[in-house]
């Protein structure tokens, strides 16, 4: 197991850092990403990715890869219903306080232009106790949906996953997605899966990865250039809230950094710079 937690690393990192390179040339500025790194007390670290430029106000890429004597309790709503027969949720009750591991890159994009969607990209990778499973997820978030740019995201998607995990794992992204206080979805939808287990689920995952910049590039092309009022960025930023409110309070990601020792600022860097209600 530990080999291939070895691989699993090296892979996520070489896709960060093609993200990375794909994300700057979209930029076009010449701002490029400052990398910070850390290192968590209890084992292991990862390596903040930052970008502030002109398209993108902030964008964030992140890897970690960080390891314990004790896996943290699941968050609420850990347990997701049956979603065939690839997918085997674990006991946590029986995993909590083992050794565990987890690797991952998570990514999240705040465009200045507020026709231009907010975009989200995990993969991930855990080992608690004997068992180890893959898990991930790709949303869209657009102030202003068009069609044809949702068409086109799940259109990858669907390409990338197969008929059948696609009506799955799109159908898991509507509900987990979803803010219950505001009774709608963050964005347009996407994928979300869990709990995926052993090696042959590797190759899916990767494939997961490889899809985002196809997903997203052509959209930001088709609207970097939309003219915008000062109107449309108050509604934005009003926007950017409920992208917060998901975050701090649902999102797992940032439930499991926080309870598992994760450092602080890249668990935050999903959040906008700047954001109102």
């Amino acid at each position: 197991m530990q080999a291939f937690r070895a691989e699993v690393e090296q892979r996520f990192r070489e896709l960060r850092d093609r993200i990375v390179a794909g994300l700057e040339q979209l930029e076009g500025s010449g701002a490029t990403f400052r990398r910070t790194g850390w290192e968590r007390p209890g084992g292991g670290g990862g390596e903040m990715s930052e970008l502030r430029g002109e398209l993108f106000e902030k964008a964030g890429c992140n890897f970690s890869a960080v390891h314990g004597d004790s896996f943290p309790p699941a968050p609420p709503g850990a347990l997701p219903e049956a979603r065939g027969a690839d997918v085997r949720s674990p006991k946590f009750e029986d995993l909590a306080g083992k050794p565990f591991s987890a690797a991952g890159v998570s990514l999240v994009l705040h465009p200045k232009n507020p026709f231009v969607p907010v975009v989200h990209m995990n993969v991930r990778y855990l080992e608690a106790g004997e068992i180890s499973w893959f898990g991930g997820g790709m949303d869209l978030t657009p102030f202003r949906p068009f069609p044809e740019d949702t068409t086109h995201f799940h259109g990858v998607l669907q390409q990338t996953c197969g008929p059948d995990r696609y009506a799955r794992f799109s159908q898991w992204a509507r509900e987990y997605f979803f803010l219950p206080h505001r009774g709608s979805e963050r964005g347009v939808g996407g994928i979300f899966f869990d709990y995926l287990r052993g090696e042959e689920e590797w190759r899916f995952v990767q494939q997961v990865g490889d899809a985002f910049l196809p997903a997203y590039v052509p959209i930001v092309e088709r609207r970097r250039g939309t003219p915008w009022t000062e109107a449309d960025r108050s509604a934005q930023l009003r926007w950017r809230g409920r992208y917060v409110e998901f975050n701090l309070i649902y999102d797992r990601g940032t439930l499991f950094g926080l309870k598992s020792g994760g450092n602080v600022d890249a668990i935050f860097m999903s959040l906008p710079p700047l954001v109102s209600w």
